[in-house]
Parts: structure tokens; C-alpha cells; sequence
């Protein structure tokens, strides 16, 4: 694949991105300022991810039907649509809809881009590397999209009391998503996948029969809920220890940073790579950092814990990717990303419910070493992922 079709991909999945990742810093503070309760703030919050719950499957199925640029030029109207909604009525209803709208675009979009680079690419080893790149977009949109909102928040009102800078940041995110479509626009179609003429109609359950499909799921729902646990517990942890907002900040931005490097410096090692070995290995790390985690009670400690969970977390993805387009016939590769991501998202919204439910029971340091138990359980199950590929390249 070409470096530079490569980036440009990138770029439009960082515009794209970039636009939900503002809004979900810009809508909570709005609502927070307006008055809503803290429950609220969290549906808010959760809309995000609950839309590509739904629309994760239909879109993975629309992009194996139409190819890249349709569904990602219908997500750049949506994401428009949803942020620019904001910028003429910024009310919690329809902040309530821009979530909806934002969120459901991104996921569509990353399904088409991810399934036109794993289309392009030629053999496993460059599946792992152009993978690893193309992880390194959220990294750089979940930095930049706050970032820039938050400076328009401050920077672009009259003062406190008024929405000017919502709405600065607002339309900010509304016009992210046309760079997007600026970068993709010129990208080739890949030649379409060929219909079996005669064929039954399939289910994208039907994915889930391949003993391999369901390793992979199982593994990714683990490690994607480490993710969770992480951005959930951090805050309430260093909230009991007293630490301020910055250093919490500066925690999470290690763990966020780590999980960027190690993404960079992947495709480097590809060729020595090996899918089944580096999740095995990010689990068992992981596994190990959740289990002391809790001891860890100076700042120092508990972001050097971060950086290595970074390491081991952001190391995932880019092989979780690879060997899903290795075992899924071409035909269903969207409707199999669909299938991730819809598993993703919908325990990005139940996770941290039951995180709360039982950290306010038994205490927050409980639910790293349960679910630092289970991921070493499943260790054994991202072994087994070795076995060779069923369809592929």
C-alpha cells in the first residue's frame, strides 16, 4: 500500500475523529454549566458510544456493498449535521442528538477506512504494519479534538456567562469533518468484492461460528474493557488520594502517550511480529499491572503502572486488526469490523455502570484485580489464536 494513500487515510480518520472527540469534552462541560445533574451528563456521555451499537453492523454491511468513499462522505454530512446542530440550538436535547450523530458517524467512517486498508494491504506482515499506523489516528484526534475545543471554550466568549465559545468550538467540530472528505476524495476504489451468484444470505452472527471469530472477540471485548477500567478507576482512585486534577490529568495523558508510541514504533518490528504472541504478551502485562496497581499510592508509581499499560493496551488493536481480516472471508470484512465494533462500544457503555455498582460496594482497587483475573484467564485464548488463517490475503 502506498505511503502516501496511507496518509491520507489517516488524516481523514484524525478529522473525522477529531470532530466527536471535541464534541465529547464541549457537550458534558456545556451541559455541567447549564445546570443538568451528573446522571445526565453521563447518558450525555454514553449517546456517544450507544449509536454505533445500533449502526455499527448496518454500516460494516453498507461499506462491504459500496466501498470507501460513499459511506465516509455520508458520515462527513452526519458528523456536519450533528456538530453544527449544536452551533444554532446548544440546549441539551440537541446536544443529546449531536452525540448520537457524531458517534455514529465516526464508527461508520472507521469501519470503511479500516476496511479499505486491510483490503489494500498484501500479507500479514503488511496488515500488522498499516494497522499500527492507522491506530495512530484516534491517538492524535483524542489529543487534538479536546485540546482545540477546550481553547476555543476559553478563549473565543465575551465571558463566563454566555455560550460564545461553546458555540466557537461547536462549529469548529462541524467543519473538521470536510477535511475529511478533502483527504479521501482522491483515494482509488478497490476493485469490488465479487457475490457468490446463488448465495444464502448471511447474518453476521454466522461470523461467530469460526472458533477463531470467537477467540478473537472474546480477547478484544477483554482487552477493550482494560481500556475501561483504566479511564474509569484513575480518576476516582486519585480523587481518594487527593490528588489534583492535573496530576490525574498527567496520569492519563502517560497512559494515552504510551499507547501512541508503542503504535509508532510497531510498524518497525512488523515482519518479527506475530500476532498471537504480542496479545498473549499485552495480556499477561496487563494482568500484572492490574494486580499492583492499587499498592501503587505516589503519583510516580501510578504513572509509570500507566505507561506500561499503555504499552501493553496500545499494542492490541493493530494485531487484533490484522487477524480479523485474515480470518474472515474479504467479502465480510466490513460486516465483521461492524461486529468488533458494535461489541466495543456496547461494553464501553454497560462497563462503567458495573464498574461503579461494584467499586461503590467492595471498593475501586477490586475491580482492577478482578478484571485483572479475568484477562489472565483469557491469556490462554489469545494463545490459540496462532492457529493459521481460515481466508485471507
Amino acid at each position: 500500500m502506498k505511503s502516501r494513500v496511507l496518509a491520507r487515510l489517516i488524516a481523514s480518520q484524525i478529522c473525522v475523529h477529531a470532530c466527536m472527540a471535541g464534541m465529547r469534552l464541549a457537550a458534558p462541560l456545556l451541559a455541567l454549566r447549564e445546570g443538568h445533574s451528573a446522571i445526565a451528563v453521563g447518558a450525555l456521555l454514553a449517546l456517544f458510544s450507544l449509536a454505533q451499537v445500533f449502526l455499527a453492523l448496518p454500516a460494516g454491511r453498507f461499506s462491504d456493498r459500496r466501498g470507501l468513499r460513499l459511506p465516509v462522505g455520508l458520515a462527513v454530512v452526519v458528523s456536519c449535521v450533528g456538530a453544527g446542530s449544536a452551533v444554532v440550538f446548544p440546549v441539551f436535547p440537541v446536544l443529546c442528538l449531536s452525540a448520537l450523530l457524531t458517534g455514529g458517524a465516526t464508527g461508520a467512517a472507521s469501519i470503511a477506512l479500516q476496511r479499505h486498508v486491510g483490503r489494500a494491504a498484501q500479507g500479514a506482515t503488511e496488515l500488522k504494519r498499516v494497522f499500527s499506523w492507522l491506530a495512530t489516528g484516534p491517538a492524535i484526534s483524542n489529543f487534538f479534538g479536546p485540546f482545540s475545543a477546550g481553547l476555543l471554550i476559553d478563549y473565543a466568549g465575551n465571558n463566563a456567562g454566555d455560550t460564545t465559545g461553546f458555540r466557537a468550538a461547536f462549529l469548529f467540530m462541524a467543519l473538521l469533518p470536510l477535511l475529511s472528505w478533502y483527504w479521501i476524495r482522491p483515494v482509488a476504489e478497490l476493485a469490488p468484492v465479487e457475490q457468490v451468484q446463488g448465495a444464502m444470505p448471511t447474518r453476521a452472527w454466522d461470523l461467530l461460528r469460526d472458533p477463531m471469530m470467537r477467540r478473537l472477540m472474546i480477547v478484544n471485548w477483554c482487552m477493550s474493557s482494560c481500556w475501561d477500567v483504566h479511564t474509569f478507576v484513575v480518576p476516582v482512585i486519585g480523587h481518594e488520594r487527593g490528588f489534583s486534577a492535573s496530576v490525574i490529568g498527567t496520569i492519563l495523558g502517560a497512559f494515552a502517550i504510551a499507547a501512541a508510541l508503542v503504535r509508532v514504533l510497531m510498524p518497525m518490528f512488523a515482519s518479527r511480529l506475530r500476532e498471537h504472541v504480542v496479545v498473549a504478551a499485552a495480556m499477561v502485562v496487563t494482568a500484572m499491572a492490574f494486580a499492583v496497581y492499587p499498592f501503587m499510592v505516589a503519583p510516580l508509581a501510578m504513572g509509570a503502572c500507566s505507561v506500561v499499560l499503555g504499552l501493553a493496551l496500545g499494542s492490541v488493536q493493530p494485531m487484533i486488526m490484522s487477524t480479523l481480516h485474515q480470518i474472515t472471508p474479504e467479502a465480510r470484512h466490513g460486516e465483521a469490523l461492524g461486529l468488533r465494533l458494535m461489541a466495543i462500544n456496547a461494553s464501553s457503555v454497560l462497563m462503567p455502570i458495573l464498574f461503579g455498582t461494584v467499586g461503590a460496594v467492595v471498593g475501586v482497587s477490586v475491580v482492577f484485580w478482578v478484571v485483572g483475573s479475568v484477562v489472565g484467564a483469557t491469556t490462554r485464548v489469545a494463545w490459540q489464536l496462532r492457529a493459521e488463517p481460515e481466508s485471507g490475503h
